[in-house]
């Protein structure tokens, strides 16, 4: 345990960060689970809907420093790549 008054401040503050920052990557990383399932059981309007929101849940990380800009570019891409193949198949 930290004895000087600014280490304890220190802890509780990155305590609150890391719950903040739990809440939103648990956000974006179902959003895109649920993406992954609706594409894997071939659901195109499903998966399309899911894919919405994965982009908006992987903006919003991206916005408040939880994910690179260039990483949440490449996860939507990536999701928007298997999202069209299953709507070009059918």
């Amino acid at each position: 345990m930290p004895i000087k008054k600014a280490a304890k401040k220190y802890m509780r503050v990155t305590a609150r960060k890391t719950e903040k920052n739990r809440k939103i990557k648990g956000a974006f990383k179902s959003a895109i689970k649920y993406t992954r399932e609706a594409v894997a059981g071939g659901d195109k309007e499903k998966a399309q809907e899911f894919l919405k929101k994965s982009i908006k849940a992987l903006d919003k990380a991206a916005q408040k420093n939880v994910l690179h800009k260039n990483t949440v570019a490449r996860k939507k891409s990536r999701l928007n790549k298997m999202v069209k193949a299953i709507a070009v198949k059918k």
